[in-house]
């Protein structure tokens, strides 16, 4: 089985709001932040809120990821940028050692300017390797690395890009890979076509193996293929379409990854109904 479930709110406090919102939305698995999305504050966090997430998650054999800032850039020419998104990330990932998460996504980022792409990737592996040796030894969580819509000189957008990124830190067993329906879209993969999404996911196992690939973010579109825009849409109501998801639903490589929508939503109905869609869609 795949378990589906949601990026849920933990505004308010994060057993206190992420709870009551995972059973309203039926989600089988939860993704969170940690600290603001869109900043470098790095909260400490409630240890009862935690405890009881942490509790509550268990009692409902709910798996737990976590998403690093977006703010996150490795492969920044600015060296102050490099150096915060290595203290989010350990932060997130002391964070995901307290709450229990299996995971802390974070985006492969961006050289920005075109004369920067080779230490941009060396920048990758001096910042990385370090944290995902401690992530080792401390029994995880695992970073998984998430490819990008797309353009602004992007390290790894389309799936074979992962290649090289992973060749950059020995292909450590600590770095996993999160696949993002909507990035792979934007990044020219034309899931919609018949077999497209199957052949994406092929070629992402050709290039990563059959064990990296630790979580799925299900997203449609509102842009068209190629588009490199990261506009989210519900499952089913964007360009890329229910036939798709219904291929990433059936396809050997996510047989029990667990499957995260960060869809459109009004409270917890948008994701109910979109969560009810990819179970709907499930062989």
């Amino acid at each position: 089985m795949r378990p589906v479930g949601s990026h849920t709110p933990t505004s308010g406090g994060l057993a206190r709001a992420a709870l009551p919102y995972v059973d309203a939305a039926g989600s089988e698995v939860v993704q969170v932040y940690v600290s603001n999305s869109r900043g470098w504050a790095l909260p400490a966090g409630d240890p009862t809120q935690d405890a009881l997430f942490r509790d509550g998650c268990a009692e409902r054999a709910v798996p737990v990821f976590i998403h690093a800032s977006l703010l996150v850039n490795l492969g920044s020419p600015t060296a102050a940028t490099v150096q915060r998104s290595a203290e989010t990330l350990a932060h997130a990932l002391r964070r995901g050692r307290a709450i229990g998460a299996r995971g802390v996504v974070f985006h492969a980022g961006s050289a920005v300017d075109a004369g920067h792409a080779e230490a941009a990737m060396r920048q990758v592996r001096e910042t990385l390797l370090p944290l995902l040796d401690e992530a080792a030894a401390a029994g995880g969580p695992m970073l998984l690395v998430e490819p990008s819509a797309g353009g602004g000189r992007s390290l790894a957008s389309r799936v074979e890009h992962l290649g090289p990124y992973l060749d950059a830190v020995d292909r450590h067993p600590g770095l996993g890979v999160c696949f993002d329906t909507c990035h792979a879209w934007a990044a020219g993969h034309d899931l919609a076509a018949e077999g497209g999404m199957t052949a994406t996911l092929d070629t992402l196992v050709a290039t990563v193996g059959a064990d990296r690939l630790r979580l799925v973010h299900a997203n449609d579109s509102k842009d068209l293929c190629g588009s490199t825009r990261d506009r989210h849409e519900n499952i089913g109501k964007g360009s890329i379409g229910e036939p798709a998801f219904a291929e990433l639903m059936a396809h050997p490589a996510t047989a029990g990854i667990p499957v995260v929508v960060e869809t459109p939503t009004e409270k917890h109905e948008g994701h109910a109904a979109d969560i009810a869609t990819l179970k709907r869609l499930h062989p």
